[in-house]
């Protein structure tokens, strides 16, 4: 889940199968087998066929790539401890109506590696922004839509604050999450800091080491608390957590929450970006922030944010009982939101 600076704190598919042109963008996508039938909000029964992979920076990341060649790309990013199902059917939409659609796992996650066993397994903001970047220069991406949600939605941040030319527009779940060691020093009232609890078991080897051996366990719990209202299936659940078995996954995870709270450090290559990201930048680029109406994840009040986004903007609440994954709960709406965002 993602770290709010401290000074602010399923649907399926609507038809898009019925038609020839739709079916046709919808090569990479396939029903899943299930162990129930599909709940509402959430529980999708699409996966991705098959994956690509390509040399980004220090990576290779793996990414699934859906609609036209020739489209005009967008960009999903996923959180913690999430994966690229989170957005299998608002994908799906986005291909039908003609976008080049790429979801790529995170490092540390299903099967992008790092090159070189020598690189640090570095989970800090701007590493993770960097990441995308690297992924849009491989793949001869000028400019693209970005969209995304918890470490996403930080990840696309970073990026239309630092690449503001690289991204045509953003949708971001939860608005604006760029952070530093430096504000997250700032103690919380009691009952936010419990919201935080695993927080803290991460910044301690017992944490560690009870994460290591219990990866699966403790994903699916923070999918019950951050998301109560979304009675997803097991099928759903084991789909993403697959991508938890990557070697690195625990390290990044780890550092990734003690960098936050300047228990770990980050790489030096970063620090002029940290510099500028710790300043909370405004971001101008076309924007659409979205909260689901019952996430039980920590987050920003949207008024408490507002100020940061100086270029066309707006904000949903998507009601429903939505929690904190909300493009796999609510599919329908955060791909509208990328349609709607790309007129603005």
């Amino acid at each position: 889940m993602t770290l709010t600076p401290p000074d602010t704190e399923r649907r399926r598919f609507l038809g898009l199968v019925s038609t020839a042109a739709a079916a046709a963008a919808l090569p990479a996508l396939s029903p899943a087998r299930a162990a129930s039938p599909a709940k509402p909000k959430g529980g999708s029964n699409l996966s991705f066929d098959s994956l690509k992979q390509i040399d980004a920076g220090v990576l290779n990341i793996g990414y699934a790539e859906v609609g036209p060649a020739n489209g005009h790309p967008v960009l999903l990013f996923h959180g913690w401890p999430y994966d690229i199902h989170a957005f299998a059917e608002a994908a799906g939409i986005l291909a039908g109506k003609g976008y080049r659609v790429i979801v790529p796992h995170l490092r540390g996650h299903g099967t992008t590696r790092f090159l070189s066993a020598a690189t640090p397994r570095n989970g800090q903001q701007a590493a993770l922004a960097a990441d995308g970047i690297a992924l849009m220069d491989a793949l001869g991406i000028k400019q693209a839509l970005v969209a995304g949600f918890d470490w996403g939605a930080r990840t696309v941040n970073i990026m239309a604050a630092l690449w503001p030319e690289r991204c045509k527009a953003m949708v971001s779940v939860s608005g604006y999450l760029i952070g530093s060691p430096a504000a997250n020093a700032k103690p919380l009232p009691p009952k936010a800091e419990l919201q935080w609890w695993y927080q803290f078991y991460f910044a301690t080897e017992r944490g560690r080491a009870g994460y290591a051996a219990n990866t699966a366990d403790f994903a699916r719990l923070i999918w019950q608390l951050a998301s109560p209202s979304w009675h997803f299936d097991d099928a759903t659940f084991q789909r993403s957590a697959a991508s938890f078995a990557n070697a690195d996954h625990v390290d990044i995870v780890i550092h990734n929450y003690r960098w936050r709270l300047g228990l770990a450090d980050g790489e030096r290559q970063y620090d002029a970006n940290e510099a500028k990201l710790a300043a909370g930048p405004t971001i101008s680029i076309p924007t659409i922030t979205m909260e689901g109406d019952a996430n039980g994840a920590p987050h920003p009040d949207p008024s408490a944010y507002a100020g940061k986004f100086k270029g066309p903007y707006a904000f949903r609440l998507i009601n429903g009982g939505i929690g904190h994954n909300l493009p796999q709960e609510a599919p329908e709406a955060f791909a509208q939101a990328v349609l709607d965002v790309d007129q603005m």
